[in-house]
């Protein structure tokens, strides 16, 4: 008999542990992603780790912020099931699905009264985490301790700033911290990617890997961040995948993490294309305006020095300088169905922000981008989401440049259309540049990336003597089909050309009847540093992006995306060479395809091709 209790006793105290263990533990709702938390028996340190089919994602690795780093016993858990759908504003699809488990592990410490959060959720796409502070108290966050402990013979593509180039390293011995979103080659051949999410009055955070070590990604503040208790930090995210393309077919995840729309009126927002103005004169912006409607655009641009020296203190962003009236350009453009955005550098915007918004408002400015922003520090993190909220008090739009990345705000104000935070065109990129982006950069969301065009030393014999000597790399149709793949709702056009520049080339159509945001998006292919695929479709529109690097590529591309019910026409983009008498050598051909269509594809290298599917009534389709 007592021999039976004992065994009783033993069955219920492992049922109790079973069930400890489970209530530590979740899995995303296709239950193929799995986080589980522990605490370490010898510091009380709280352990995660993340598997993927079974199989290591993210070893054994820290939790934690200071004061918040040992001792620590997990008190309670609580948990929730979420399966939403949204609709965006605009973006890269029409319909957005939230759908992920979520549980909440109030963690205590002897050393504090109050409690942390750790508050988990588990998307079919990637696990997301953050620490929320609870209690009243003054808070002063100096360090993470969160690390990720990846498993060995991962390598990554590591860039040390927004505008630099990605390199595929092993996890030791990085050359500085590395920028996010980092992806991540896995030794079981599938694919990660480390993020954060809702960094809106925060400080950046980078990942760096400590000499000596191997494997063990860190976490560094740019500073110091003192708030007051209640505070959430933002999301550490890890992305996971089968394949790169899937990484960013699921970019959603970083929208999914921030707040809903908080913008009562969102009727003025209209995402478009847009050319700036090279020459700052009013003739100059009106001959602009006459060329943007000629070519369908949406906006025209007068970038830096409008208001003189954007270095200089003494600029004032309230009135042009003598050769340009921005009144009568903003009339002129009214005229003709033009808007008009305006460059301000971060020093006129710090000191003039609160005035030159209702001016512009006033003068009936479309956006504005900022110029030159500092990023990283918490006082300038929170200074720029706040700027954003005052520009749509105004109804203004935005486009960040320099160094910002993204981190999902634009759904909480989606006047924020665009931003940089990239290595784009100015920068003159190869093939392999631009073939590795929509895999790092891109899975953050929208990137200002400015689409070049005619600015080629082969159109421009007089390149070289210029100030800008430099011209681009890769073929006119990798730069159309760039101008699909590299996503921003608003979308720089012909970037260091001038009306001088056209000559009413046959391709220009498809600059002319693209669309800068989607009901659809499919990533068709791609391998990181190789080639990308990438199809978007606006009502009965696909627009088709294919580029490779700097090696020539044949490939068969299939059509089967396609509803296969309806019919298709095809305009096919191709680099023609001499055989086609343009300046631009762009080949256009028409075919009727369906989801069963297949064509073969040589890619000149640095090349690319570009689509335009149109779907057909039945009545005028035959075979």
């Amino acid at each position: 008999m007592k021999q039976k209790v004992f065994y009783l006793v033993i069955l219920q105290m492992l049922c109790v542990i079973h069930l400890f263990a489970q209530e530590k533990a979740l899995r995303s709702p296709d239950g193929r992603l799995e986080f589980e938390i522990r605490n370490d028996q010898h510091r009380g340190e709280l352990i995660y780790e993340i598997k993927y089919k079974g199989l290591p994602v993210i070893l054994p690795s820290l939790l934690g912020i200071n004061n918040w780093e040992s001792d620590l016993e997990i008190e309670s858990v609580s948990e929730k099931l979420v399966n939403n759908v949204w609709y965006p504003l605009y973006g890269e699809r029409s319909t957005v699905k939230d759908r992920y488990n979520e549980k909440t592990f109030v963690v205590k410490t002897p050393k504090r009264k109050d409690r942390l959060h750790i508050i988990v959720r588990a998307y079919d796409e990637g696990i997301a985490f953050r620490y929320h502070q609870s209690g009243n108290n003054y808070l002063s966050i100096n360090s993470e301790k969160t690390t990720f402990n990846v498993p060995r013979n991962t390598y990554c593509w590591f860039a040390p700033y927004a505008q630099a180039e990605h390199k595929r390293l092993s996890v030791k011995d990085w050359p500085g911290e590395a920028e996010r979103p980092l992806t991540l080659q896995l030794p079981d051949k599938f694919y990660a990617a480390l993020g954060e999410a809702e960094m809106v009055n925060y400080c950046r955070t980078k990942f760096f890997v400590n000499k000596g070590e191997e494997n063990i990604i860190r976490c560094r503040m740019y500073d110091k961040v003192d708030e007051i208790a209640p505070f959430s930090l933002p999301w550490r995210v890890v992305m996971v995948a089968d394949h790169p393309k899937d990484l960013l077919a699921n970019n959603d995840i970083y929208l999914n993490l921030n707040k809903a729309c908080e913008i009562g009126d969102v009727g003025w927002i209209k995402p478009g294309k847009v050319m700036r103005v090279t020459a700052l004169t009013t003739e100059a912006g009106k001959k602009m305006i006459d060329l943007a409607a000629k070519r369908r655009l949406d906006y025209i641009h007068f970038d830096a020095g409008w208001y003189g020296p954007e270095a200089f203190k003494e600029s004032d962003p309230r009135k042009s300088i003598n050769s340009l009236d921005i009144n009568e350009v903003v009339r002129y453009g009214r005229s003709k169905n033009i808007g008009v955005w305006l460059y301000v550098n971060q020093r006129a915007l710090l000191e003039y922000l609160d005035e030159i918004l209702p001016l512009y408002r006033q003068w009936g400015i479309s956006g504005i981008k900022f110029g030159f922003v500092q990023v990283g520090s918490f006082r300038w993190t929170t200074w720029l989401h706040e700027a954003v909220a005052k520009c749509a008090q105004y109804q203004l739009m935005v486009d960040i440049h320099d160094e910002y990345r993204p981190t999902g705000f634009s759904r909480t104000y989606p006047n924020l259309l665009t931003q940089e935070g990239v290595r784009g065109n100015e920068e003159f990129p190869d093939g392999i540049n631009n073939t590795t982006l929509p895999f790092t950069r891109f899975l953050a969301g929208a990137a200002d990336a400015t689409v070049c065009y005619y600015h080629r030393k082969d159109l421009k014999p007089n390149l070289a003597s210029s100030l800008n000597a430099r011209s681009l790399q890769n073929t006119p149709c990798h730069q159309m089909a760039l101008s699909v793949i590299n996503y921003s709702p608003l979308q720089f056009l012909y970037w260091y050309d001038t009306p001088a520049d056209f000559s009413d080339e046959p391709e220009l159509a498809f600059f002319d009847e693209l669309y800068t945001v989607w009901d659809d998006t499919k990533v068709l292919e791609g391998s990181i540093g190789e080639y990308v695929s990438i199809a978007r479709r606006k009502g009965n529109k696909w627009f088709v992006g294919n580029i490779t690097n700097n090696d020539a590529r044949k490939f068969e591309f299939s059509f089967d995306f396609l509803d296969p019910d309806k019919q298709y026409e095809l305009r096919l983009f191709t680099d023609g060479g001499e055989k086609i008498k343009t300046r631009t050598h762009v080949a256009i051909e028409t075919k009727k395809v369906t989801h069963k269509s297949k064509i073969k594809l040589d890619l000149l290298p640095r090349g690319g091709c570009a689509m335009i599917i149109e779907e057909r009534k039945k009545s005028t389709y035959s075979e």
